[in-house]
Order: structure tokens, then sequence, then C-alpha cells
């Protein structure tokens, strides 16, 4: 059974109460003694439990950061990014202070400070009361918390570059505080994640860790290595794009340290790929949240809270046999068009990944598949279709977001083995990804020969790119990558460029047919489509319909110009701007840089 995020009885209510209108909207001091809550295993647990609260709230995790944080990138993009709007501007490299979708005071940068001041609280809370040792319940909400809080901290880094740090509860001096190098927080939160990997244990191996809605050990190494990857990685400051100049964060230190982690996780046997990729999805949408396979942990959504498949699952344009979300649900982001043709076509990712139609208007609660057109593609890896509950709040599914998974382990392992240890040593974390997407019959040529043969660091590195883009399209991790690679603005332009030959069916997608064609199935809804692979041109026959798949003209050219706003530099972008109701707020403490203006 899902684990709700909710306050856990009214002590726990109590101790978190909000006292501050300003944009760190701080908890209260408890009214009952921390002493017996931290001592206590069963009421420390609900404390924690009330670190994850701010996840679900309307304007935070749930309604603002998740549906817009990632997209626009060289494989996914914000559906209506032509239409001029805050929204759009949230996607395109144009968010300004004032946006009309995040500048409240109860937005995901609030929240996320709630969040963060709720964990300071447990974590004081626990060292001062709960002696919390490995092998221990306190000792294992110690870990949760302290994990927790450098989620948190990451998604502050990751959307706003450097962020005040407060790793102590607020007190009357500590109010307002400016912002600290990001380096700062990095390091703290790598230190604060290699106590919490000897705290918690592995999957499994204890009732809190059956779930994947609950910290395990796999998923705090794994996000360490991610983590180390970040912070050694090219960003934007203010003085410009460059890696961080702390020798703590040395690629050396950082791809070592990431190396070691990614390496503990697959060594352990406690984590694996779901053996086909389709199943792992399904699954997902299904909502098996079983620890010890590929999800390394979940942000947990109560049944009606949560906008994963509401934001991002195949269209479904009215209510119908597969849901009650209500009109138009699904399909706010899509991979960009060019995605499906990139994929190798043995490739079993690609039409899992995308889907290149919606489902119609509803007649007598039955809703049909229907063709969408060449540039608007859906993430298929998300589908009310896949799911067991039938959704009817009208303003959320309660789907989990999967923050990490193992896939993700074993390219990180590959890409620092790479660096470290050079393409040998990468190789087998690569052909394990891979195995999963090729039937066996290929994989000969499509693993075997093809991971063989990137003999160079430079080649290692460039598949490693390409495979992160055919495992995780849709996932919106992309951005932070291409960050971190130095690659933002030089892939969004060539995903622009591809656009445009896609358009004209020229250079690589010269072979991509112009015509589709397709029928129903014998369930009645769903579409035979033939035309979509390279070299399918010959008409299948009479009881087939044909549809033009072509995308010209200067609409065309005004989609394509909308990945990111024309006199926009993306590498001068890559964070939003704090936004002005936490800047007013902040006591003059708080300032954007990047030239961002309101």
């Amino acid at each position: 059974m899902k684990h709700k995020i909710i306050i856990a009885g009214l002590i726990i209510t109590s101790l978190f109460t909000s006292c501050q209108e300003d944009y760190l909207d701080a908890p209260a001091q408890s009214t009952l003694d921390e002493s017996v809550i931290f001592s206590t295993a069963g009421l420390a647990e609900g404390a924690v439990d009330g670190i994850k609260v701010p996840f679900a709230e309307t304007n935070s995790y749930r309604g603002r950061f998740l549906p817009f944080y990632g997209l626009n990138t060289d494989i996914e993009w914000y559906n209506n990014s032509q239409t001029a709007g805050d929204a759009a501007d949230l996607c395109v490299y144009d968010a300004k202070p004032i946006n009309s979708q995040m500048n409240t005071t109860n937005n995901a940068w609030a929240m996320m400070y709630s969040g963060i001041e709720r964990a300071n609280i447990c974590i004081r809370g626990l060292r001062l009361y709960g002696d919390p040792r490995p092998g221990t319940d306190l000792g294992y909400l110690l870990g949760e918390a302290l994990t927790l809080r450098a989620i948190y901290y990451a998604d502050l880094i990751k959307a706003w570059g450097d962020v005040p740090a407060r790793f102590e509860p607020i007190n009357s001096e500590t109010i307002y505080l400016p912002k600290s190098s990001r380096d700062v927080v990095y390091k703290q939160i790598i230190k604060d994640l290699g106590e919490a990997a000897t705290l918690v244990p592995w999957p499994n191996e204890t009732a809190a860790t059956n779930s994947v809605e609950r910290i395990n050990k796999a998923f705090v190494k794994g996000f360490r290595a991610r983590l180390a990857m970040a912070a050694s990685g090219f960003q934007q400051y203010p003085d410009g794009i460059h890696r961080s100049t702390d020798p703590e964060l040395s690629v050396a230190a950082m791809y070592r340290l990431a190396l070691d982690e990614s390496r503990s996780v697959i060594n352990s046997g406690k984590a694996h790929l779901e053996p086909s990729f389709e199943t792992f999805w399904k699954k997902y949408n299904q909502e098996v949240t079983t620890a010890g396979g590929e999800s390394l942990w979940e942000l947990p959504f109560a049944d009606g809270r949560g906008r994963m498949l509401f934001s991002f699952a195949v269209r479904h344009t009215t209510n119908d046999q597969f849901h009650a979300n209500g009109a138009n649900r699904g399909g706010t982001a899509g991979p960009l068009p060019f995605v499906f043709y990139d994929y190798d076509q043995q490739d079993t990712r690609r039409d899992v990944t995308c889907v290149p139609y919606k489902y119609g208007t509803a007649v007598n609660n039955i809703a049909k598949q229907e063709l969408g057109a060449l540039n608007t593609w859906y993430f298929g890896k998300y589908r009310y279709e896949w799911m067991t509950r039938f959704v009817t709040s009208t303003n959320d599914d309660g789907v989990n977001k999967i923050y990490m998974r193992y896939a993700e382990v074993l390219l990180i392992a590959a890409e620092a083995a790479n660096e470290l240890e050079g393409p040998a040593a990468a190789a087998p974390y690569l052909k394990e990804v891979r195995k999963r997407a090729f039937a066996p019959a290929a994989q000969t040529v499509k693993v075997e020969n093809y991971v063989n043969g990137l003999t160079s660091k430079t080649a290692m590195f460039n598949a490693l790119v390409e495979e992160n883009k055919y495992e995780f399209t849709g996932e919106m991790e992309r951005k932070q990558a291409l960050i971190r690679w130095n690659l933002l603005k030089t892939k969004l332009d060539q995903a622009k460029q591809k656009m445009a030959s896609l358009a004209a069916h020229t250079g690589e997608y010269a072979t991509v047919p112009e015509t589709l064609y397709y029928k129903f199935k014998s369930d009645n809804v769903s579409l035979d489509i033939y035309g979509l692979n390279r070299g399918e041109t010959t008409n299948p026959g009479p009881d087939y319909t044909s549809v033009d798949w072509t995308w010209t003209g200067e609409a065309a050219d005004t989609k394509i110009n909308s990945l990111y706003k024309p006199g926009v530099n993306p590498d001068n972008r890559q964070f939003w701007p704090i936004w002005q109701v936490f800047i007013d707020g902040s006591n003059g403490q708080l300032v954007n840089d990047y030239g961002y203006s309101k």
C-alpha cells in the first residue's frame, strides 16, 4: 500500500506548525518536548515523515517544480513552447522573477526550505536525544532525514544555482541569510549522504526498506554518486561557466567517489534492471513500489496528490475507459520530434518512450487512439491505460515520481570509469544497459560489437551521452547532464538543426516516410500504424487510411525556434531566477545573478 505524505498525528502537526510569513516558511518550536519525540522511535518516525509533506503541496513539486523543471533539452520539450506566456517562459530559458506560475509565497522555493527546516529540526533532535546508531530505528531515521534534506538542497541547486545554506534550525539571528556558494552546499550534502549510507540498510533488509517510498542504502549511494558528478561538472557561476575551483570537488576526487559508490551498489546485488524496459514502465504505472529492483527511490504521492500522468502521460482528450482525471490530461510535454527516428529501429526503448498518438473524445465512455502530428509526440513512459487504479480526481493522479533508478547508476559507473580507467573499464556497465534494450538475436551487433568498438575515451564519452538520451527521455534528467557536460547550447542548437532537417525530410531524416497509414486493431481502440519506420513507403492495402506526416512552413520554423527563446543564450540561463516575492521578503539579503531582471 502506498505510503501517504501526511503528518502523523497532532503531535507532529504541532512540531511543524508554521510561524513565519517570509520566504523560509519556518516551522515553530514544538509544543511537545523534542526530547520525548526524538527519543521515541514511533514519534520520531512521524516527525521524519513530516519532512516529506512539502513535496506534495499545491505549488511545490506536485504542481510547479516537476511539471516545468528540466524541459526543453535536446530530447524533451514543453509542447506549447511556441505559445507566449509564463508557462512557456519557464521552459524556453526566459523566466522572469515575476513569473506568474512561480512568484507566490507558497511556491517550490519556499516549500523546499520548509522541508529543509523540518529536516534540520529532526536531525538536531535525533542527534541530541535519540542515540541514532547503525542498526537501530533511530539511526535509520537520522539517515532518512539527512537524505531527504540532501534531496531538497540538490533540487534547489539544480534549479537556482547558489542558494542560502541552512543546516541548523532557524533562530532569530538566522531568519535572513544571503546566498552561499553551491560548492559549500554540495560538500555538506555529499558528506551527509556518506553518513546516511552507514545508517540506512540495503533494500529489503528491514521493513522500512521494503518500499521504494522509503530511503535505502542503494539509493543513498547512487544519489551520492549523482551529486559527485554534478558538483565536479561544468555549470554557470556568477563569473561564467566552468568547473568548481574547490579542490575537494575536483574531477579526480568526485569521479573517484562516484565510481566507488556506484560500484558499491552494483556489486551489492541489491538492485537490478527489470529484464524488460516496457515491463518496468508498466509496473511503475501500476504503482508497484517493492524495493530491490530498478527504481531506487520514488517521491511518494498519495492517491489524490501528484501530477506525473496529469502532466506527462499520453494525452487523453476526455474522461474515458482509462481514467476520470478530466479533459486534456497528459501531453503537456513530449519528446522532440526527431528523437523517435534517432533510436535504432531494433531498440525496444523507442516505442515505449515515444508515442505519436493521443486518445480522442470518448463516445459512450470509450476513446480511441488518434494520430497526432509530426511535431507533437507524447511520453509513453506515463500511461493511464497501464494503471490498475482508476483515477477519479480531477486535479491529481497520485502516481509517484521516480527520483533515481538503477540504469543511472550503471551509466554513472561507465562515465566515471571511462574518465579514470579508460573505455575498457566502462564497457561492462554500458553493455548491461544496452543488453536490456535489444533482443538477444541483435546483441552481438548492437551490444558486443558496438561497445567493443568504442576504443577511445572520447568515443566512449560520446556514446554515453547518446545512451543517456535513449534511456532517460521523458524523465527530465537531461538538462542537468547537459549542463555538467558543458553541452547545453551545443546540443540545443543541434536539436534545432535536426528538427529543421526532419521538417524538410533532408539529411539524416531524408528516408523518414512522409505518409503514415493506419487502421484499428481488433480491439477497435488501438491503432495499427505503418510508415513510422524508415523505408515503410509502400501502401499496405485498402484497409488502411493514409495521412500526411509532414511539418512545413512558418509554423514549423516558429516551433523549432521556440526550443529556446530567440535572442537568449541558454548557457547564460542555466538556472531560474529567484522569484521576486522571495527577493522582496529577504530583508535585502537575496539578489539575482546572471543578468536577470523583472
